[in-house]
C-alpha cells in the first residue's frame, strides 16, 4: 500500500506541473485541506489549486523533482523541488517537504513547508 500512496502523491505533482487542474483535483477528497508555511493558514483544496491557476500564466516551466518519499500507512512525507522559470526571465527553485495525508487512495491534507531560491546570476 505504501508505494501506491507515494504514486499517488507523485501524480497529483504531475498533474500540478502539467497544468491538469480536475486531474489533480480529482485525487482529492471532497474536504480535503491545504496549509502551507506562509502563515495565512488553512486553504481548501479548491483555494489551493485556484491560486496556482491564477499564478501560472507568468510561468514558462515548471517541473517537480522528488528527492525523497517515506510512507507509513495512510500518510506520505516527501522533500522535493519545484524547478520553476517565468516568462520574465525569473529562474529558481522551491524546496519543499510536503506531508500528504490520505483517506483510502485519495488525498484529505497535504502540509507544505517550502523555501524558494532565486537561481545564482552569471
Amino acid at each position: 500500500m505504501n508505494k501506491e500512496l507515494k504514486t499517488l502523491a507523485a501524480d497529483y505533482l504531475r498533474h500540478l506541473e502539467n497544468r491538469e487542474w480536475s486531474a489533480a483535483r480529482a485525487l482529492c477528497t471532497e474536504n480535503a485541506t491545504v496549509w502551507h508555511s506562509d502563515g495565512k493558514g488553512d486553504q481548501t483544496i479548491e483555494e489551493n489549486v485556484n491560486g496556482m491557476k491564477a499564478q501560472i500564466s507568468n510561468i514558462e516551466y515548471m517541473r517537480y523533482t522528488i528527492v525523497r518519499q517515506l510512507a507509513e500507512p495512510g500518510e506520505v512525507l516527501q522533500q522535493h523541488i519545484v524547478h520553476v522559470a517565468s516568462k520574465d526571465g525569473m529562474r529558481g527553485e522551491v524546496h519543499a517537504a510536503v506531508y500528504f495525508r490520505f483517506e483510502g487512495d485519495l488525498i484529505a491534507r497535504i502540509e507544505e513547508y517550502a523555501n524558494f531560491v532565486p537561481a545564482q546570476q552569471d
